[in-house]
């Protein structure tokens, strides 16, 4: 579900010059996701991205979280149009680097149409690019090369299991519309190698990371005010993704979640099995807002509790592309003892999302 927030409030102000088209955008519907090309883009569709995070340790043993994303964007305007400066497709990127010492994100991002060899993404693999950054997948490793302005990422990621279709073979469930929908798979487990770059240091690393790759045309229902979206990579061997949209109270709107044991074998679980507990509030002294950035989630069975490797982890893009909202590495615990790492997305506990 992933960073998702600000890639149509970014296009209004990019496309803003031009007209407004009656387009026929990609519709999800039950297929099986074939590979190598649904690694690549879907350009059809209106929104699409591929999503990053991960825990890193250095040869001093720091951890630091990581987290990388490029968005594609089709609003729908100027597709008519025979310039190559018409914005019909529109590619955003996102990075941040979760530094303890610091207590606050290191973040930057990027934004430009799909033109001109500035900015594209391949429909054949993933392939995603914006000027100097990029997100490039070579047999089983993905590699990003981040320049910031405060840091740069220059890392891989090898893929340890194939593909963990979320959903119903890859069709996830956002409402109860059969529209309200994305495909979307994950790789957890991703074994990272590489260099952070920070304070005119370069820190070789190693860790643990959590692909998504997402794309849909209609995503939140009009009831729907935010989620909170979870991926953890436990010590053993097994996986865990959990979301849940909340509704204008603040109550479950739509939930899933996705279990990877270690043997490969996967559970499933419906609207009613999962369950996100609020256990510790945060409020930012920048925006104001409140976040449950310690959380107990519940699927099934299964009960893991989720602690931020510090609090403020909030993103604050309002002057770019107008959203607010936390993206944090958390530590679990299963039964008070250490389980794994993972990451905590928590949206629209400012203003409702407006996609």
């Amino acid at each position: 579900m992933k960073r998702r927030t600000f890639v149509l409030a970014g296009v209004g102000t990019l496309a803003s010059p031009w007209a407004a088209a009656d387009v026929d955008f990609g519709r999800v519907a039950p297929r099986a996701l074939v590979f190598p090309k649904d690694h690549g883009s879907h350009p059809d569709f209106r929104t699409e991205w591929w999503y990053i995070t991960g825990w890193t340790r250095d040869r001093d043993g720091v951890e630091r979280g990581v987290q990388v994303t490029f968005f594609r964007s089709r609003p729908g305007v100027a597709e008519g149009e025979r310039s190559a400066f018409a914005p019909v497709q529109i590619l955003f990127a996102h990075a941040a680097l979760a530094d303890p010492a610091l207590q606050r994100l290191r973040h930057d991002q990027r934004a430009a149409r799909a033109a001109f060899g500035l900015a594209a993404a391949a429909t054949d693999t993933t392939n995603v690019v914006i000027d100097d950054w990029s997100l490039v997948l070579d047999g089983d490793v993905y590699r990003t090369r981040i320049p910031a302005r405060e840091f740069a990422l220059d890392l891989a990621f090898r893929a340890t299991s194939a593909p963990l279709l979320q959903g119903d073979n890859g069709v996830s469930r956002k409402g109860p519309l059969v529209d309200q929908a994305s495909y979307y798979y994950s790789r957890p487990h991703l074994a990272v190698s590489g260099s952070l770059t920070f304070e005119g240091r370069a820190h070789a690393v190693e860790g643990t990371a959590w692909l998504d790759h997402e794309w849909s045309s209609d995503y939140l229902a009009a009831d729907a005010r935010g989620w909170d979206w979870m991926g953890v990579d436990f010590d053993d061997g097994s996986a865990l993704m959990a979301f849940r949209i909340r509704d204008g109270r603040g109550s479950r709107f739509w939930a899933a979640a996705t279990l990877q044991r270690r043997d490969g074998s996967t559970q499933r679980f419906g609207v009613l099995e999962v369950v996100f507990e609020p256990l510790h509030r945060w409020r930012s002294p920048r925006t104001g807002i409140e976040y449950p950035v310690a959380m107990r989630v519940r699927a099934g069975d299964l009960d893991v509790t989720l602690e931020p490797l510090f609090d403020d982890q909030e993103l604050d893009a309002r002057a770019s592309v107008g959203t607010v909202y936390w993206e944090g590495a958390v530590r679990a615990t299963i039964a008070g003892g250490p389980a794994g790492r993972g990451y905590l997305e928590l949206t629209g506990y400012g203003d409702p999302l407006k996609l």
